[in-house]
């Protein structure tokens, strides 16, 4: 009879302990990606319409050597302040504001390139971002802004600086490996693709720049989810900043945007905050929390760098107009 009873119990026990481990198992599994309706909307109209990130970064700056022989085939917005506009800006050029970027972008004349003019080249990377996405695809930005077409307008040089940090890591680098894919960011927008988009930028252009100090991140790297977008060799040759992704390529069609995480600030960095002001525009536009890392490795590491880096030498004093009397 007691052989029975254990035999019994025994039998009671084993399944329990299967269902136990089963439910431990299951907690200890990585919850399933989650997939916003609205962001596959809008994800499946940009690639549609070939506005994917790369499609964006595609020729989208210029330089004033370029432009000013021939400009009458641009149409320049100057989005700086009136007061600095009304003192001197490029002949031709229109004064606007980034948030009235779109309309003004209508008065440009058939067959003429829109040119976005600020100060440095960095909140022109979000009004060219913005432009590209809504109907302008030859859309550019004047590289290096006013600080290089004149030296009275140099804003960069006081910007560059070489800061001695701990959380820099040195040459080759040691950037992390992303494997983890997360959930797509939240939208609230509604309607199809287009609008989806459009109400988007709409609301990037409300804002101002969305930049962050490089003192700031190397400050407290842990902070944010950091995406160093340069190229592999890059990194072995300088460095990086601690516990930096390297997502580069970096598409919707490639997938790659599943390695940023939607619940985190997301910083990008990369030489001068030009094209990472384009990338955290576009990144805002699919729903993230992003920032661009302002003047990149030239606000960071400036006397170690021997490319990409900002030089009064590149000012080429070109013509002037002054609005005051």
């Amino acid at each position: 009879m007691k052989k029975f009873l254990r035999f019994a119990i025994l039998l009671l026990i084993i399944p329990a302990f299967v269902l136990t481990s089963c439910k431990d198992d299951d907690d200890d599994a990585t919850p399933a990606r989650q997939t916003d309706a609205e962001f596959q909307l809008l994800k499946d109209h940009l690639v549609a319409s070939s506005l994917d990130l790369n499609n964006i970064l595609d020729g989208w700056i210029t330089t004033a050597d370029v432009i000013e022989p021939a400009l009458d085939d641009y149409y320049v917005i100057d989005i700086r302040s009136e007061d600095d506009y009304e003192t001197n800006h490029i002949i031709g050029a229109v004064n606007s504001t980034l948030a009235n970027v779109l309309t003004q972008a209508a008065n440009a004349e058939t067959g003429q390139t829109v040119i976005v003019v600020c100060y440095s080249g960095q909140t022109a990377g979000h009004a060219v971002a913005a432009l590209r996405l809504s109907g302008y695809p030859t859309a550019k930005v004047l590289k290096w802004g006013m600080s290089g077409w004149h030296t009275t307008k140099d804003s960069w040089s006081s910007s560059c600086a070489t800061i001695s940090s701990a959380n820099w890591t040195a040459s080759p680098g040691s950037v992390v490996e992303h494997t983890t894919e997360y959930d797509d960011p939240d939208l609230t927008e509604t309607g199809d693709g287009a609008a989806i988009l459009a109400a988007r930028v709409t609301s990037l252009l409300s804002g101002s720049l969305r930049g962050v100090k490089g003192a700031d991140v190397l400050a407290a790297p842990g902070s944010y989810m950091i995406n160093n977008y340069w190229a592999a060799e890059d990194v072995a040759t300088y460095g990086n900043i601690s516990g930096a992704y390297r997502i580069n390529p970096l598409t919707l069609a490639g997938e790659e945007y599943k390695y940023l995480d939607s619940s985190k600030d997301i910083v990008t960095y990369c030489w001068t905050g030009q094209t990472s002001s384009v990338i955290t525009a576009y990144l805002y536009v699919l729903g993230y929390n992003s920032h661009s890392l302002k003047n990149g490795s030239n606000s960071m590491i400036y006397d170690d760098l021997t490319s990409h880096k900002w030089n009064a030498d590149v000012i080429t004093d070109l013509p002037m107009k002054s609005e005051l009397p």
